[in-house]
């Protein structure tokens, strides 16, 4: 098949759509699909294009340092889709890049697929625009339903869209690569330069520091924990808009910034529990790479947490906004030995979801579109 992907986030860019999407290409090819990816360029893309590569003009978005949304790009794509026609394509984001790439599918007649990755409905409300959150949700509803397929990560978000008004959302499971993310990476160094004695507890959150993440939450929780465990560390993996003042409210917090690759493998892995408090995600990849790093992990009851995390055994999956329970959860869950059965409970948990198999159903979900826009 000829797959063509539409994103307005891609590596080095750092969040779950980015990473999804580069994982979904990479499975493609190598399942010997002909892929091509079209997104906004940057500052730091060398002279040499990619195979299959389409870039176009992008602008800054406002409060996300460093990402950028792509302009309409609707003739330049008409144009690249009738040289060459694509047997599907997928969008994955719903900025003015994406809406042109719907467009342009609809008018061609070719399949197309999007992916619900972002509740921006909820973001609106996190940065003081609540009264945003109806229009926005009625815009992202009425950009899928154009599409052949809404695309989503779980069940429950699934039943929910379609409950929505959503009229085609459909599950393609999420993977984690279990050899990158591997309580192997556990390293004792790291660990003493972050203060932590034999047996203390780490905590980890690994994500955008920003305020759609709940992070007053975490803090509160770890204070609770520190009157039970004052050896207890906590570490931040990431940057965001909110690191400046989290950082200047709690001194004792260690940041280590954005890690990727073999460092964000380690220091998962020489963590000890994952605290996720936020309420914002569609799914929430990082807590498959927590579980696969080998962590006891606390999350709400939702998204990847309520695909994967059995409540008692790989940590804790609090009740979806009981911030109460959540920081009883975690201090319930950080001290003794348990941590460290309930970290390989988790990985045993997550260690069967292979990213291949889901480029695999990716592209027969794909396949099933076109045999449909043949058919009709």
């Amino acid at each position: 098949m000829h797959i063509e992907l539409v994103t307005e986030t891609y590596p080095p860019d750092v969040n779950g759509v980015a990473l999804t999407v580069q994982s979904l290409e990479q499975g493609l090819r190598r399942l010997g699909h002909e892929v091509g990816l079209v997104r906004p360029e940057r500052e730091h893309d060398g002279p040499r294009p990619e195979p299959g590569l389409m870039l176009v003009e992008g602008a800054p978005i406002p409060r996300y340092p460093g990402l950028r949304f792509g302009l309409p790009a609707g003739r330049r794509l008409a144009a690249r889709w009738k040289a060459q026609r694509p047997d599907a394509v997928y969008i994955a984001t719903e900025g003015p890049l994406g809406w042109s790439a719907l467009r342009t599918c609809r008018q061609l007649g070719i399949p197309v697929a999007t992916g619900f990755h972002t509740r921006f409905d909820d973001y609106v409300g996190r940065y003081g625009a609540g009264f945003l959150s109806p229009w926005v949700f009625a815009w992202l509803r009425r950009f899928h339903n154009r599409a052949d397929a809404t695309l989503v990560p779980t069940r429950e978000l699934q039943e929910q869209l379609a409950q929505q008004g959503f009229q085609r959302p459909v599950r393609l499971g999420r993977a984690v690569d279990t050899r990158a993310f591997h309580p192997d990476w556990r390293d004792d160094a790291l660990r003493a330069s972050w203060g932590a004695t034999d047996g203390a507890p780490v905590l980890v959150h690994v994500g955008r520091i920003a305020p759609e993440k709940n992070l007053p939450l975490a803090v509160r929780a770890y204070r609770e924990l520190q009157k039970h465990r004052p050896d207890a560390r906590f570490v931040w993996v990431g940057d965001g808009p909110a690191r400046a003042q989290l950082q200047a409210d709690n001194p004792d917090f260690l940041f280590a910034g954005i890690r990727r690759g073999d460092e964000l493998a380690r220091h998962f892995a020489s963590a000890d529990l994952f605290c996720f408090p936020s309420l914002s995600e569609t799914f929430g990849n990082v807590t498959l790479e927590a579980m696969a790093s080998g962590l006891a992990t606390v999350a709400f009851d939702y998204g990847a947490a309520r695909e994967h995390l059995c409540h008692g055994l790989h940590g804790a999956a609090v009740d979806f906004g009981d911030e109460a329970g959540f920081v009883q959860a975690l201090v319930a869950t950080a001290p003794g030995d348990g941590l460290r059965h309930q970290g390989a409970a988790a990985r045993l948990a997550v260690q069967d979801l292979h990213p291949e198999q889901v480029a695999a159903d990716f592209a027969a979900l794909l396949a099933g579109l076109g045999r449909r826009a043949e058919a009709a």
